[in-house]
């Protein structure tokens, strides 16, 4: 695969890339280093296959990846994941992580999976955190967790620490790109400040778009009925489906989303049609994201075909996740009763 192809596969369906110059000077010479990382904290939902998706475009270009398993940031973000749950939830992030590669028929001897407190314990790391919260004022740190770290009126000195940590950790895992949601920005803005003061080298960042909650801004693992749980029943879909907001006509809303980051890639990399039943007409095949948003906005497809539709369709994408997973339920319990 020749350089421009890909940098075209690293970078398309971004929506913020920072860096794009660095990007093609190293990509003309080697092969480049990614890493994306995901805090342990709440489970898994269905907008986890967003960046995993990007995973697999990453490793088609011939990118070496990390994933790692920031089990210290789920505890520093305001206590969301227990301390005496982290090694659990680990496990199971690891296992479901690992599935959701595989249903995307990702290589997975392709991937390096790291746990952050295999690292940042270490007195190298430890001693470059104590350097860069040395020279970050309260202002930078607070600024740069706003989207990520749970906000409070009186926060914790650990939500401070956590996007210097994310910093630290672009170094430390040796890589040249982090990857991750839109909503890391501010704290990747703040790593390109803050570790050439450390002597280290920027590092290239790439953002996905964010999916919407089902009637949020923001799919999160604390909202239960906003989002889609990968371990959720097709009962428990349709339920959601039936209480989320899908006006007709109207193109801004949470499930559109799904259908255009989710449903149509992941059935485009298993040859599956995306069809639906529309009332008055019967079957019908959307070949691509913009034939069926046309259509939704043009009212030829009902709210209810669509949440019909969607139900089917997501229970399609989960479903080989969830069974696969059934087996681990022994894990899953230890992780979050």
């Amino acid at each position: 695969m020749d350089v421009q192809k890909r940098v075209d596969l690293m970078t398309r369906n971004l929506q913020e890339v920072i860096g794009k110059d660095e990007l093609v000077s190293i990509a003309e010479k080697r092969d480049l280093s990614v890493y994306w990382g995901t805090a342990i904290t709440g489970k898994p939902h269905i907008a986890y296959l967003v960046p995993l998706l990007k995973i697999k475009d990453f490793v088609d270009a011939g990118c070496r990846v990390k994933i790692l398993f920031a089990d210290i940031h789920g505890f520093l973000d305001n206590l969301k994941a227990p301390i005496e749950k982290i090694k659990h939830r680990c496990v199971y992030y690891e296992k479901l992580i690992k599935e959701c590669l595989t249903m995307l028929r990702v290589d997975l001897a392709k991937i390096e999976f790291v746990k952050g407190s295999e690292y940042q314990r270490s007195p190298e790391y430890v001693m470059d955190l104590y350097r860069i919260m040395a020279i970050t004022n309260e202002h930078d740190a607070k600024k740069a967790g706003a989207q990520v770290v749970k906000q409070v009126e009186n926060p914790m000195i650990s939500s401070l620490v956590y996007p210097a940590m994310q910093a630290l950790d672009e170094e430390h895992l040796h890589v040249d790109v982090q990857f991750g949601g839109v909503d890391q920005r501010k704290i990747f803005t703040y790593a390109r400040k803050y570790l050439p003061m450390l002597g280290y080298a920027k590092r290239i960042h790439l953002m996905s778009p964010m999916i919407p909650g089902l009637n949020s801004e923001k799919m999160s693992s604390s909202e239960e009925i906003s989002k889609i749980d990968l371990m959720d029943s097709n009962e428990s879909i349709m339920k959601k489906m039936k209480k989320c907001f899908c006006e007709e006509g109207n193109k801004e809303n949470g499930l559109l989303k799904i259908f255009m980051h989710i449903i149509f890639p992941v059935f485009c990399i298993h040859d599956k049609e995306v069809w639906m039943e529309i009332r008055g007409v019967g079957r019908v095949v959307f070949g691509t994201y913009s034939d069926f948003e046309d259509a939704f906005v043009k009212r030829e497809v009902h709210p209810m075909d669509l949440k019909e539709g969607a139900a089917r369709m997501i229970d399609e994408v989960i479903g080989p996740i969830r069974s696969e997973m059934m087996s681990e339920m022994d894990v899953l319990k230890k992780a979050y009763d």
